[in-house]
């Protein structure tokens, strides 16, 4: 019994070996230059970056007028002012979710309104006019565009974020860079830019790493299905050579040739040594690739969702936006890239963000700066579930479970301001809530389950850990070295696995 249990694990080991380790060896060399050049996007600090500023002279519409003309009835979620389409001023209404019925885009997304800051017109769709001169606004009066096409979709815009804005219409910039730009066919924005260097590295990265060729394509469908299952028989082949290295190495008396492995010379020995020496990693690696997937949903906890209309109000308040852009411009003074409407504590409040990162705070009405009472604020936490509170805190500095990536990393990008509120709830899922205490703003929630995925995957794959991260090279030595080891042994099965491939072929064929 236990000679034909040592006999599977060979052949399991071997054989599905051989095609594993091609994508073992894929996936460490991928991840190293994941590491430096993630997959495009467009960042909150780009977008901003690029949006002309808004002009305080301007004849604009207030937002109870833009809406009244442009016929929108709302109550809506979010307002926003930019000058987003084509260089223009508008306004983008995102209608609050109780009002989604007949407004939804693909997959379920809210369809935004987009009206003219001036005139009150109802906007929608697209021509090349448009795209262009969006394009031009984003790149800037020095450099030159030429368009490219409309796509649905392609090797970089693969994300579902980006559903909504489909067809993508691709503006090629004349810049510094090689930026490909992707503008919306819905709305007219720029929604992702991806430069040459992106471009390139994404190839032999993130593209290949997350198996996106079999994304957009037939294969689509079976992609989710196909990485849960390679990650899975990767795992396999990981443990069950960890397991034939261990009873191949002699820890007590060595082989004849005074060698504690069986193997003397060439990549036998080499597969074999370095197996023993990046089993852990490589196993840790591919199982955390495996749980960044969510298989069968097993981080879902099926808590419910956070109640923030009974905390903040249910929608903007229309009788709170009939305030003048301009007064909101002239109270900030400096240039601002984007005014946003939002309900925070029953109130209307403006954020002012401008290119440079600033962002003020100002109440809807008065335009008077506006900061939410911390006791008030935590207090109206309360209601954002059916549980009581358990604890707050007010978190001054990054921990294990709320920290910041860089923008080209996966989960980078994204706010992560400090200070921040820690709301923990005493339910079945053990929630915890992240509150801006500078503008009343849910970061977002984290559960058991989310936590658990944090450690399984995000810190066993990335190892986003704190003390590592904040000692930079250090993380960067430790990954690259750790990938160049399991590479090594990816590639060394790959070529001992082939070469036996054509032992048996190159047997069969004398036999014939």
């Amino acid at each position: 019994m236990q000679t034909r249990l040592k006999r599977w694990l060979f052949l399991i080991h071997r054989w599905l070996g051989i095609v594993a380790c091609l994508f073992f060896a894929m996936w460490f060399v991928s991840g190293v230059v994941m590491m430096y050049v993630g997959y495009p996007k467009l960042t909150e600090r780009e977008r901003l970056l690029h949006l002309p500023a808004l002009n305080a002279q301007a004849p604009l519409l207030a937002p109870e007028e833009a809406l009244k003309k442009a016929d929108a009835q709302g109550p809506f979620e979010e307002l926003k002012l930019a000058n987003a389409r084509g260089g223009q001023p508008v306004y983008t209404a995102i209608p609050a979710p109780q009002q989604l019925a007949g407004q939804v885009g693909k997959k379920g997304r809210p369809e935004p309104i987009i009206i003219d800051a001036r005139s009150g017109q109802r906007l929608s769709g697209t021509d090349r006019n448009l795209v262009m001169a969006s394009a031009a606004a984003y790149a800037g009066p020095s450099i030159t565009a030429s368009y490219v096409d409309a796509i649905g979709e392609d090797a970089f815009t693969h994300s579902r974020a980006l559903d909504a804005h489909r067809p993508l219409h691709r503006v090629q910039l004349n810049d510094q860079d090689g930026t490909l730009l992707y503008i919306s066919g819905r709305t007219g924005e720029v929604v992702r830019d991806a430069t040459r260097n992106e471009r390139i590295w994404n190839y032999v990265g993130a593209w290949i790493h997350w198996l996106y060729p079999l994304r957009g394509n037939v294969f689509d469908a079976w992609w989710t299905d196909t990485v849960i299952w390679l990650s899975i028989g990767g795992t396999v082949v990981a443990l069950t050579g960890t397991v034939v290295g261990i009873l191949r190495w002699r820890f007590t008396k060595p082989y004849r040739s005074g060698s504690r492995s069986p193997y003397q010379r060439g990549l036998m020995r080499w597969h074999h040594l370095f197996g023993l020496s990046f089993a852990v990693i490589t196993i840790t690696w591919i199982f955390s690739g495996l749980m960044s997937m969510n298989p069968w949903r097993i981080f879902d906890s099926g808590a419910a969702s956070l109640q923030t209309g009974l905390m903040h109000g249910s929608s903007l308040a229309k009788t709170e936006l009939d305030t003048r852009p301009q007064t909101l411009l002239q109270a900030i003074g400096g240039p601002v890239s984007e005014l946003r409407w939002n309900r925070r504590l029953g109130r209307n409040i403006v954020t002012a963000h401008g290119a440079a990162g600033m962002s003020v705070v100002l109440d809807g009405r008065t335009a008077q700066p506006y900061a939410p009472d911390r006791e008030v604020l935590i207090a109206a936490s309360r209601h954002l579930m059916p549980y009581p509170i358990k604890a707050v805190h007010q978190l001054d500095r990054y921990d294990l479970y709320y920290y910041a990536r860089e923008e080209h990393t996966m989960t980078g990008g994204g706010e992560k301001p400090l200070p921040v509120i820690r709301v923990i709830f005493d339910d079945p899922a053990a929630t915890w809530v992240h509150i801006d205490p500078h503008t009343g703003a849910i970061l977002g929630k984290t559960d058991s389950h989310r936590r658990a995925s944090r450690w399984l995957f995000a810190m066993l794959h990335s190892w986003d850990w704190l003390p590592l991260l904040e000692r930079r090279p250090l993380w960067d030595i430790l990954l690259v070295a750790l990938s160049l080891g399991g590479g090594i042994l990816s590639i060394t099965g790959v070529v001992i696995g082939w070469r036996r491939i054509d032992r048996k072929l190159g047997a069969g064929g004398r036999h014939a």
